[in-house]
C-alpha cells in the first residue's frame, strides 16, 4: 500500500496508476473503524480486481465551527494505515500539513443554499460549506471514478450527490449502510469521547428511531416524533439538538408520507459535549 503525504506524490501516483480503473474513493477524518472499513469493502467490490482503491485521511479544519472538537480529533495515523492495508486499500492520501489542502491566503470556497439549511447545518452554518469545498479538492487531487459515503452521514451523503449533479462530476457517488454496535450505537469516530455512562445510554437514539419509524408504519404519522422525543428523553444524560422527518431526496421536513416516497428520520443528540447523529429510513 502507498501512503502519500503530498499533493505532488500524489500527482506522480495518480500518473503512475492512470490505467488501473475504476479508481474508487474512500474519503475519510481518520480515526478508522468498522463503519469506515465497510466503505473500503464496499469500493473494493465496485473496483473489483483490477481497479484501485484510494483512502484519504485529512482532518478538514473548515468544517469545523467555533469551540468544536478541531484540536481534540483523534488522529491515530499508525493505527489507520494498518486496518487501511488490511482491507486491500491501494494507496492511502494523508496529507502532512494543511498546507498541502488549503494555501494560507485561500478565497474561494463551494457553499450549498438549499439542503443544508437545517438538520445538522441549522447549529452548524459553516460546516457543509467545508464538507463540499474539501471534497471537491479530493475529487480533483485523487480523480476517481466513484467515491463511497456512509448513510450514517445522511445530509452529507444528500449534499455531495447534489455537489456531484450541480458541478456536473464525473463521480458516481456510492452509499454504505450504517454500521453498528452490537447494542445498536451508530459506530462513530467521537463515540470515543463518551464517559461510561453517557456510551450505556446513547443507543437510546436508535431505539427511539426504531421506534418511531414503526409508528409511521402503523399509520400514525403524527405520534413520531413525540414518541422519538420522549424515548430519547428518558436518557438522562440526553439533550435533543432536533428530530426531524425530511424527504430522503431533498431533505425538507415533511409532514406526511406521500406512498411510494422515501423519507428519513433525523436525529442529533448531546451526551455532554458530544454530539452524536443517527438516522433510519421510512416508506410505504
Amino acid at each position: 500500500m502507498d501512503v502519500l503525504k503530498t499533493v505532488a506524490e500524489l500527482r506522480d501516483w495518480n500518473r503512475a496508476n492512470g490505467g488501473n480503473r475504476p479508481r474508487v474513493l474512500v474519503p475519510t477524518m481518520g480515526a478508522l473503524h468498522d463503519g469506515h472499513l465497510s466503505l473500503c469493502d464496499i469500493a473494493r467490490k465496485k473496483a473489483g480486481m483490477t481497479g484501485t482503491i484510494v483512502t484519504t485521511i485529512f482532518v478538514n479544519p473548515t468544517q469545523f465551527g467555533p469551540n468544536e472538537d478541531l484540536d481534540a480529533y483523534p488522529r491515530p495515523l499508525e493505527a489507520d494505515l494498518e486496518k487501511c492495508r488490511s482491507h486491500g486499500v491501494d494507496a492511502v492520501f494523508a496529507p502532512s500539513d494543511n498546507s498541502e489542502i488549503y494555501a494560507s491566503d485561500a478565497s474561494i470556497s463551494i457553499s450549498e443554499t438549499s439542503l443544508s439549511n437545517h438538520l445538522c447545518g441549522a447549529s452548524r452554518p459553516t460546516h457543509f460549506s467545508g464538507v463540499c469545498t474539501v471534497v471537491a479538492k479530493l475529487f480533483n487531487l485523487t480523480q476517481p471514478d466513484a467515491a463511497v459515503f456512509g448513510e450514517k452521514d445522511f445530509q452529507q451523503l444528500a449534499i455531495i450527490r447534489r455537489l456531484v449533479r450541480d458541478l456536473n462530476l464525473p463521480v458516481e457517488i456510492i452509499a454504505g449502510t450504517t454500521v453498528r454496535e452490537s447494542d445498536g450505537l451508530a459506530m462513530s469516530s467521537r463515540n470515543a469521547y463518551l464517559s461510561p455512562q453517557a456510551r450505556a445510554q446513547a443507543p437510546i437514539i436508535r431505539q427511539a428511531l426504531g421506534h418511531a419509524a414503526a409508528t409511521i408504519q402503523q399509520g400514525k404519522f403524527d405520534e413520531s416524533i413525540g414518541l422519538v422525543r420522549k424515548t430519547i428523553e428518558s436518557a438522562p444524560l440526553a439533550k435533543i439538538d432536533y428530530i426531524e422527518i425530511v424527504d430522503a431526496e431533498t431533505l425538507q421536513p415533511i409532514s406526511n408520507l406521500e406512498s411510494g416516497r422515501p423519507a428519513r428520520i433525523a436525529a442529533a443528540v448531546f451526551f455532554g459535549k458530544t454530539r452524536l447523529i443517527d438516522n433510519i429510513g421510512v416508506e410505504f
